[in-house]
């Protein structure tokens, strides 16, 4: 079966990243230009996934509105003869893919997050991408494969569970 949909476990309250994140999600963070999440989201989307599950908690709006229209703001740079950005703020979620949003009542952890989620996915294979950790493919940044491309191959190729992970230095460990 083709992976078709990806899991976004949003529903932590980003103690890791305060005082930043006591008003604003740790995914709604911005890595130069854009928010943690729609970097995660791009690379699902490049990966051949169309159908995005985030598992979201009752602080998480934000990533909600970012992937929904906001009309008056296509209507000002449109009258504006803004067309750059308008392009850039149409472009963050296309038509082609869906968003879908679930709520964790709960902050019980990742394992439970993802288990919010069972209902959407089915028994579908599908990936699950953590937005707070950003990893570059061996051959990314010239053109190759993203991390989600290689995980997407190796499981096409082989069905089962496949899992993305990079050393960390043990005194970054807690």
């Amino acid at each position: 079966m083709k992976i078709r949909k990806a899991v976004f476990p949003v529903g932590g309250l980003g103690t890791r990243f305060l005082p930043a994140t006591k008003a604003i999600p740790k995914e709604m963070l911005p890595v130069v230009d854009k928010p943690l999440i729609q970097y995660a989201v791009e690379e699902a989307y490049a990966a051949g996934i169309r159908e995005m599950i985030f598992v979201t908690g009752r602080h998480k709006r934000a990533i909600e509105d970012h992937f929904d229209t906001a009309y008056e703001l296509e209507m000002e740079l449109e009258a504006a003869g803004k067309s750059a950005l308008l392009k850039v703020v149409n472009s963050i979620k296309p038509d082609d893919m869906d968003c879908v949003y679930v709520r964790q009542p709960r902050a019980l952890g990742l394992g439970h997050a993802v288990l919010c989620a069972e209902r959407l996915v089915g028994d579908e294979p599908f990936a699950v991408l953590l937005a707070d950790d950003l990893m570059l493919g061996a051959r990314q940044a010239e053109g190759g494969p993203t991390v989600l491309q290689q995980m997407v191959r190796a499981y096409e190729s082989s069905p089962g569970t496949v899992l993305a992970v990079q050393d960390v230095p043990r005194a970054d460990t807690r």
